[in-house]
């Protein structure tokens, strides 16, 4: 299930990204020309990973293997005779009987929500073993892999600073260190913005102040994500959200900026969603026993948590709250949501004392997101009829005055709007692709014009890419925004808003030889069963491929909940591309790529065109010869990985090896349980199997349904613990009786990282080594990886 709130969408998406240093070359771009494909440099993980919404030290030279050296691939066969028995899980009959159908449940008590019962911690711990002793005979290759991976990065970089008030504002990794130091310089005689601005680095420079060093604060934990980071308006001090678990359940602190000293109690038991209001008082968001974030508390600093004021209460266990800061600075605005329908209220900084006031009332199935300029509001607006959004905007002392700015278009979604001082910066998706949009706003105190004309387009050169919004100085006419495409590491550019010139202010650093012109990045389009076209996109290493089915080809999928699986650059997906991989990411109905269709098209009763649609990109790969059944692997997250477990139930024959992580395979038992987290809010999405119709649809497609007696391929299941948005549970109990029922001889392996939650391992060099490790396994399911340890595609 997904919190939306990454990127963000209702309940904002979380992003993990790494960062990196700045180039010393500025390069300056005209707006009428391309984004420049800068072949040089590197790359940033972007790792979409939702709920059901996801060593020793390496030489810095290349590691990457030759593509002249030919390494002749051990041919055994990977399966499980070869290895001691797996696993089994204990059969204990639950019976589970609704609408007349009769359910049997074997593996029902496999779900602990203590996590704490001996004989389900005894039978993770034995899955654990035997994933070791599987792939122990790859071990020398995973490390290999793994110091290919983290011989890409530069591992002492800092990221592009943000200007803020008087600082720059960034992040600084450190040689062997997991986590980053959030840090801040002062802006020398606090110069005027500009593209062109540069921090200084040099023993003349102001100092830099290390506000929080996250590697010491993780030393004593086995798992440490900060989430929310916020710096007060004077930017004197700093509030935010620790999560040591990985339950997503935070702890708030806030601390002097210039001294780390703690300021009052932290905030105990808390979600992520944290603003300033003021630079005295905090707004944030708690949730109820379902993990459902229900309600906003106002809190005034150096006083008892227990003495909050509640700001609001959602009692309808179909919404979630979600918090946001308008860019002004002015407002805050507290959303309540479901899957279709969203309503604000907002809070006036300056008269906390006023309380929540409406701003959008609640009218099922209109979605409004809100920010704020001058005398207006500025309103995002999704209905049933312009399910594409329009933008409007109303005075701050009427709002119930509506003009609209950007009309609904059948062809084009408006996803996201940025405002500036004097700009409107508009968010738009097209054909699948996202674009920039950059529109001149009369004075503030002027009523914005009843239609907003000759918008100006940021223009990109890759054929798909990615472009991600970044935090911007509202008072100032530069836009910063992030792009990278499939081949393209992540770039952050500079916009000025008034000469249309971009500025390259970072790109993230490639070492070991890297060199973007030797691959190549492309759509297909594959023709689902029902006449559809669904896009794909494409990337391999042309001087090693020969696109004529022999080769390797790993399909990634996701479509669900209006998430865009946009084309961004992986340095680990190198390991695959440079052994003669072909990547490919299937563009699912369930996702919102296409538009707010796109989504509708494929969720509810529609929910199996996800699936067929899957199927149909991964015969169209074979039928146009990037690949063979034989050499076909699969991976999904997450939703994407009910995705894998449907497909694999559907279509086993068509893959050779699928990764299945943290997937959501439980569909019927967990939604028909408003007890576990999320179930309530996410019937909008997948259905109320409490009603017949939907009940046994979701019956006809939940993977632990419908697992049968049939051959199945490699496949590798992957959950954690402490995960609050898919119980570890489920896979757990797809896998249990996937072992009991499949009839072949292929492996399954079942990874539960005991310590972690959703989005598993937090440390940087951690999280490659995961990805190290699902590489091989992929790589020894199509038996490439030879006796010295080497792999081959």
């Amino acid at each position: 299930m997904l919190h939306l709130s990454l990127f963000n969408l209702p309940l904002r998406i979380r992003i993990r990204s790494f960062f990196c240093i700045p180039l010393t070359v500025t390069v300056v771009l005209s707006s009428a020309l391309p984004l420049p494909h800068l072949a040089f440099v590197s790359p940033s993980s972007l790792h979409h990973h939702f709920r059901r919404v996801s060593s020793s030290s390496p030489s810095k030279t290349s590691l990457s293997p030759s593509p002249s050296t030919s390494m002749a691939s051990h041919s055994e066969t990977f399966s499980q005779s070869q290895f001691p028995p797996p696993p089994v899980a204990e059969k204990k009959e639950h019976v589970m009987e609704m609408f007349g159908d009769v359910r049997v449940d074997n593996y029902y008590w496999l779900r602990d929500d203590s996590r704490k019962k001996p004989e389900v911690l005894s039978y993770l711990s034995q899955e654990n073993a035997y994933v070791d002793s599987v792939m122990s005979g790859t071990k020398k290759f995973e490390d290999q892999l793994f110091a290919e991976m983290r011989g890409r990065i530069k591992e002492d970089d800092i990221s592009a600073p943000l200007r803020k008030g008087p600082y720059y504002y960034y992040q600084r990794t450190l040689q062997g260190k997991e986590y980053v130091q959030r840090c801040r310089r002062l802006i020398p005689d606090n110069k005027a913005a500009s593209v062109y601005d540069t921090m200084p680095n040099g023993p003349d420079a102001p100092q830099e102040h290390v506000i929080l060093d996250e590697n010491i604060k993780a030393q004593h934990h086995q798992y440490y994500s900060i989430d929310a980071f916020k710096v007060s308006p004077n930017n004197k001090l700093v509030a935010y959200a620790e999560d040591t678990k990985g339950d997503e359940i935070y702890t708030v602190y806030v601390i002097d900026a210039d001294t780390g000293a703690l300021i009052g109690e932290p905030l105990n038991g808390v979600t992520s969603y944290l603003e300033w209001a003021g630079d005295e008082a905090l707004v944030y968001i708690t949730m109820d026993e379902i993990l459902r974030p229900d309600k906003a508390w106002f809190h005034k600093l150096g006083t008892e948590q227990s003495k909050d004021v509640n700001l609001y209460v959602e009692r309808d266990d179909k919404f979630s709250l979600d918090l946001e800061a308008s860019e002004s600075k002015k407002y805050l605005f507290v959303a309540s949501e479901s899957k279709t329908t969203r309503f604000n209220f907002y809070l006036d900084v300056s008269k906390p004392e006023e309380g929540l006031k409406v701003l959008t009332p609640r009218v099922d199935g209109i979605d409004t997101t809100v920010s704020h300029r001058g005398n207006y509001f500025f309103i995002k607006r999704r209905s049933n009829q312009f399910f594409n959004s329009e933008v409007v905007a109303c005075p701050i002392d009427d709002t119930s005055s509506v003009t609209v700015l950007l009309p609904h278009r059948e062809s084009v979604k408006i996803q996201e709007i940025q405002l500036f001082s004097d700009h409107l910066v508009v968010y738009e998706r097209e054909n699948g692709l996202r674009k920039i949009i950059v529109y001149h706003l009369p004075p503030a105190g002027e009523p914005p014009s009843s239609s907003l004309q000759d918008g100006q387009a940021v223009s990109f050169i890759d054929p798909v890419y990615s472009v991600e919004s970044s935090e911007s100085e509202f008072s100032s006419s530069i836009l910063r925004f992030s792009y990278s495409s499939l081949k393209t590491p992540s770039s952050v550019y500079d916009y000025d808003m008034k000469t249309g010139v971009s500025v390259l202010k970072k790109i993230d650093t490639v070492l070991g030889g890297f060199n973007a012109s030797q691959y190549v990045t492309e759509r297909q389009w594959a023709s689902a069963s029902d006449g559809t076209m669904i896009p794909i996109s494409i990337v391999y290493r042309k001087d090693l491929v020969k696109l004529d089915g022999s080769d390797p080809l790993l399909l990634y999928g996701y479509g669900s909940y209006e998430i865009c699986i946009d084309p961004s650059f992986k340095s680990a997906r190198l390991s695959l591309l440079d052994r003669g991989f072909i990547y490919a990411i299937a563009h699912i109905r369930g996702g919102g790529e296409m538009g707010r269709q796109w989504y509708e098209n494929g969720k509810l009763l529609k929910k199996k065109n996800t699936f067929t649609d899957f199927i149909a990109c991964a015969e169209h790969l074979i039928e146009k010869k990037f690949c063979s059944k034989e050499r076909l692997c699969i991976d999904g997250r997450s939703a994407g990985g009910l995705l894998i477990g449907a497909v694999l139930n559907m279509r086993p024959d068509l893959f050779k090896a699928a990764v299945a992580g943290v997937p959501f395979v439980d569909v019927l038992t967990t939604m028909l349980d408003p007890t576990i987290p999320l179930t309530t809010s996410e019937w909008e999405e997948w259905g109320d199997p409490r009603k017949e119709e939907f009940y046994f649809y979701m019956k006809s497609y939940s993977p632990v349904d419908n697992v049968k007696a049939q051959s199945y391929p490699h496949i590798l299941v992957t959950a954690g613990l402490n995960d609050p948005r898919v119980m570890y549970s489920e896979p757990a109990k797809f896998v249990a009786k996937l072992r009991d029922k499949k009839t072949d001889d292929n492996i399954l392996l079942f990874k539960c990282e005991l310590g972690a939650g959703h989005f598993s391992k937090s440390g940087r060099f951690e999280k490659l080594q995961e990805d190290a490790f699902t590489y091989a396994f992929i790589m020894k399911s199509l038996n490439v990886v030879t006796r010295h340890g080497s792999g081959e595609a």
